[in-house]
Order: structure tokens, then C-alpha cells, then sequence
């Protein structure tokens, strides 16, 4: 999965910590979204997508094999 996380994150000005605050996640589950280490639950990535005023598939796009 490619996540648009860490540039959406980083347009709005916010650190990881301050992402995290904002959905109730730990500043180390976005950077484990942002690094690829973690695939966010389904709850997650809309909650990620509607903070950015995105589509999940704006955000998150998985990769073609």
C-alpha cells in the first residue's frame, strides 16, 4: 500500500505527534503508516482521509503486483 500520509501530513504543517493527537493514534502509528511498516484498519485510513478533506483512495493507493 502507498500512503500519501507523510505529504499531506507535512502541507499541513503538522508534526506526526500532532497527527496522532488529532485521530487518538501514537505519533509511532502514523510514522508506521507513513514508513509502510503498518496498513491503518479500514476505521483509520477514513478517519486519515476525512481529517486531509480527502477520498481514502486519495490517500492510500495499493500497489499493483
Amino acid at each position: 500500500m502507498i500512503s500519501e500520509v507523510r505529504s499531506r501530513r507535512l502541507e499541513a504543517g503538522l508534526s506526526q505527534a500532532a497527527l496522532g493527537l488529532a485521530l487518538g493514534v501514537s505519533r509511532q502509528t502514523i510514522n508506521a503508516i507513513e514508513t509502510g511498516r503498518y496498513d491503518p484498519s479500514l476505521v483509520l485510513a477514513v478517519r486519515l482521509a476525512c481529517f486531509f478533506g480527502s477520498a481514502v483512495e486519495e490517500v492510500f493507493r495499493i500497489e499493483a503486483d
